[in-house]
């Protein structure tokens, strides 16, 4: 996950720009987009509300067809009062058994669903913005105990589970590695969610990893803990 930059217009994905063939040759039809058939949507040109628009339509469908899933990353943190300065993917976290029918659920109401050469996801797109469906968080496959933790939480008007704030903490500092150590993007999280954070179970879950040691001693220097 990266950090949104400026809002942005949504379009379209577009087909590869200015590729023509010798004129001997015939010029291959376009490839077929399987949202083509949709019904044109009125969307909107802020990002932020564009993706919690995704979040909110892929966590009614899972919810409509009684998946267990949990709201992940910076959409869960706002909607458990966090910024509305959302990075650039809607995250949603699940158990690995039951990834090929949360894939199977989307592909049905016509979302593009693909799997990326990482192992611990599953990859869709809504109203042209990503959605990550997780099966592994920091290293861990997600469990039943963490979802059913999960707390139902409205996400912009729309109930569904949410991470609890001390899961979605560990799931963010745990990740921390030499080559992903962003405390710029959960700085601002750990700082809306501090009281309702158990900070001793994410320390304790994080046992003595430099990284995730280092991003707790910001943290008490900057009184957030």
């Amino acid at each position: 996950m990266t950090q949104n930059g400026d809002d942005a217009t949504l379009v379209r994905r577009p087909g590869i720009p200015d590729f023509r063939l010798p004129p001997d040759q015939p010029e291959p039809a376009p490839p077929q987009d399987p949202q083509a058939d949709e019904p044109p949507q009125e969307l909107p040109l802020d990002r932020n509300q564009a993706i919690l628009e995704a979040a909110k339509q892929v966590g009614a469908l899972l919810k409509r067809k009684g998946h267990l899933f949990a709201l992940a990353g910076s959409v869960a943190a706002y909607a458990h009062g966090g910024e509305k300065n959302l990075q650039h993917d809607v995250d949603f976290a699940i158990r690995p058994e039951d990834a090929d029918a949360v894939a199977a659920t989307l592909r049905e109401a016509g979302l593009t669903v693909y799997t990326p050469p990482e192992d611990w996801l599953i990859k869709a797109t809504c109203f042209g913005q990503p959605v990550d469906i997780i099966f592994e968080l920091a290293h861990r496959p997600v469990g039943a105990d963490m979802l059913e933790r999960a707390e139902e939480v409205s996400v912009d008007s729309v109930r569904m589970p949410v991470l609890a704030p001390t899961d979605l903490l560990w799931s963010l500092i745990a990740a921390f590695s030499e080559h992903h150590c962003d405390f710029g993007a959960a700085l601002p999280i750990a700082r809306a969610l501090r009281e309702k954070v158990d900070w001793e179970r994410v320390r304790r879950e994080c046992g003595d990893e430099p990284m995730p040691a280092a991003f707790f001693f910001l943290l008490e220097r900057l009184n957030v803990i």
